[in-house]
């Protein structure tokens, strides 16, 4: 998304930088996305098929999406996917529990620029090399008309998809078809309102959605396709908050940020019990992910540096925010 990183981007990254602790290397036990293509990681999501590997895209790019081994931050492999036209503006990534892959090209900077958006759904590769692969394109319309998302969603037993529209104000929660149809428009219905998201994930069990903006993580009750009760999470200080997955075990969540060498912070999940052998985060062959740089919020605890920063932040970004909104209003 460009429109807000256009207006607060150089700001915030100096009340960041003035702000933020320095963190000893390894701390967040996150890692870096080294893959000098990879400029705007706008999607997350933690392969099934491969522990360890994280598919993720770039927002303006061709149809192709990276896996990336988050043992070292490499891409292992990059996988174009043909039968669909010329993506616009891809925006988010998700896992389905039938071995697909989902790609949101769901992003709409004009909020209401297109009366349809798409999503790609290719079967994720068995084996991990370049490679090339057929995927089915599926239209997607808005039952209230188009808008701007930026956050799809796959729900791990059911397969249904969602998305979270993106709005200054707050946006909506969609729902689509039971299945998705290649023959015509698929009708996404609001079932809920949701603040200012960039992205968003089930967990494994289908339990809870996470839901995150620029400044802030939310975690919500899942019951019955609706959401339940809702509570904030400790989410990492990032330059542009772009992403977020869990582990494949739901241990902890992975949330990513835009840019070259761009950080992927882990943060344990409370409560979660103990990975089982050989799950989590780690690349296969691995007992856990190579410390990447500094940023992330390592023990999820938001101890007392992250808090303070957290505030410092926040009181930045809203002025910024204000002036934002006045100077859109005035052009």
């Amino acid at each position: 998304m460009r429109s807000l990183r256009t207006s607060l981007g150089a700001a915030l990254a100096a009340v960041l930088l003035s702000a933020a602790p320095a963190t000893a290397a390894g701390e967040d036990g996150g890692f870096a996305i080294e893959d000098p293509r990879v400029t705007e990681s706008s999607g997350l999501a933690a392969s099934r098929a491969h522990p360890g590997v994280y598919w993720t895209h770039n927002d303006q790019d061709r149809p192709r999406v990276f896996a990336v081994d988050s043992r070292t931050g490499k891409t292992v492999a990059t996988v174009t996917f043909r039968g669909v036209g010329t993506p616009r503006d891809m925006e988010a990534i998700s896992v389905g529990a039938d071995g697909n892959v989902y790609v949101g090209d769901i992003g709409d900077n004009l909020d209401g620029s297109w009366d349809h958006v798409w999503i790609y759904r290719f079967p994720e590769p068995e084996r991990l090399r370049d490679q090339t692969v057929e995927a089915t394109q599926y239209t997607v319309r808005y039952a209230d008309g188009p808008r701007n998302a930026e956050a799809l969603m796959v729900h791990p037993t059911t397969g249904r998809v969602y998305i979270a529209s993106k709005h200054e104000d707050g946006g909506g929660l969609y729902e689509g078809p039971a299945r998705l149809s290649a023959g015509g428009p698929n009708v996404f219905r609001r079932i809920g309102e949701v603040p200012w998201v960039t992205d968003g994930a089930f967990s494994p069990d289908g339990d809870e959605l996470v839901l995150r903006g620029y400044f802030s993580a939310r975690a919500y009750a899942w019951k019955d396709g609706r959401l339940g009760a809702e509570k904030r999470l400790s989410a990492p200080i990032q330059r542009q908050s772009e992403s977020v997955t869990y582990t494949v075990d739901g241990s902890a969540l992975m949330y990513g940020s835009e840019g070259t060498n761009s950080e992927v912070a882990r943060v344990p999940v409370e409560g979660a019990r103990p990975a089982p052998s050989g799950g989590g985060s780690a690349a296969p062959g691995t007992s856990g992910a190579t410390p990447g740089p500094p940023g992330g919020s390592g023990d999820g605890g938001g101890g007392g540096g992250n808090t303070t920063v957290g505030v410092l932040v926040l009181a930045g970004a809203g002025a910024l925010v204000l002036l934002w909104r006045r100077g859109r209003r005035r052009g």
